[in-house]
């Protein structure tokens, strides 16, 4: 039902910014609770970030709070994830991923039903 393109990963150096991008079809995209998470070889996924369906929420975890921001242009059916002050450790394929089912954003992903197939961002020490 609902198909989610990520693009704009690459390769930074560390200090660096990128601009990811997650194009939705399918579906209603402003009734979903968008998120990124990231995952690195040989680890478990990790939340990265979330936004509500209006834009106006957005959560973090402690370790991209202050770097990394979420924002959505629900006339453009896009999700974006800004990162600045890039680190090695944030080395990882991103994915991004929609939540039909709630309302408030969170963190777990087992509420988030579709999924992109990723884009790498690696950052070079």
């Amino acid at each position: 039902q609902v198909q989610l393109v990520e693009s704009g990963g690459g390769l930074v150096q560390a200090g660096g910014s990128l601009r990811l991008s997650c194009a939705a079809s399918g579906g209603t995209f402003s009734n979903y609770v968008m998120g990124w998470f990231r995952q690195a070889p040989g680890k478990e996924r990790e939340f990265v970030a979330a936004i509500s369906r209006s834009g106006r929420s957005t959560y973090y975890p402690n370790s991209v709070k202050g770097r990394f921001t979420i924002s959505r242009d629900n006339a453009k059916n896009t999700v974006y994830l800004q990162m600045n002050s890039l680190k090695p450790e944030d080395t990882a394929v991103y994915y991004c991923a929609a939540d039909v089912s709630n309302t408030l954003t969170g963190s777990d992903s087992a509420r988030y039903t579709y999924w992109g197939q990723g884009t790498q961002v690696t950052v070079s020490s």
